[in-house]
């Protein structure tokens, strides 16, 4: 599309040209965000893969588990255990879409590419690499608040958790042609 062509904020074009109100190929259909968020906030929640849930219930369901066996070992709940429920929620949201937002800028000279990923909110141009990195960083910073809360061996675990997930989408780029050999 040439810059005198753009269209409206959170519109886009599909592959073959026609106009979209900036839903992503490989997302469901009708999916909360494109229901009912508000539109200034749906490109960002689609950077950040909040139409699907998987990845959120994916970090968040070992903590959860953790903190039952917890609970379950000194035979009591706490209030706390409610406010490490909570910030556990939260935080497994807020993380599962920096790492996606982290993905997606990585890869946004390959996803515009690719079919499936073409309608993404960075390839699309619904979003800028520097809105995508502002996004990022308010993502990271609200989780790294929260992780805070925590004592200093969840904290130093949280910190260290952010390695492979830096390093993710890099390592796709290699390990997927070793397992074809």
């Amino acid at each position: 599309m040439t810059e005198t062509n753009k269209m409206p904020e959170g519109q886009s074009e599909d592959q073959t040209g026609s106009q979209t109100d900036g839903q992503v190929a490989d997302a469901p259909k009708d999916n909360w965000v494109d229901r009912f968020a508000p539109p200034a906030s749906r490109p960002y929640l689609r950077l950040s893969r909040a139409d699907r849930p998987i990845g959120t219930w994916l970090l968040l369901l070992p903590c959860w588990w953790g903190l039952l066996l917890a609970m379950l070992y000194d035979g009591q709940a706490r209030v706390s255990d409610l406010w490490i429920f909570a910030a556990c929620a939260v935080g497994a949201f807020l993380m599962r879409g920096a790492g996606c937002t982290w993905n997606d800028i990585t890869d946004r000279h390959i996803d515009g590419s690719v079919a499936r990923t073409a309608s993404r909110p960075i390839p699309s141009g619904q979003v800028s690499v520097k809105k995508a990195l502002l996004w990022l960083a308010f993502q990271t910073g609200l989780a790294f608040a929260i992780l805070l809360t925590f004592n200093w061996g969840a904290i130093g675990l949280g910190v260290l958790s952010l390695l492979p997930v830096a390093i993710y989408p890099f390592a796709k780029r290699f390990t997927l042609s070793l397992i074809h050999i």
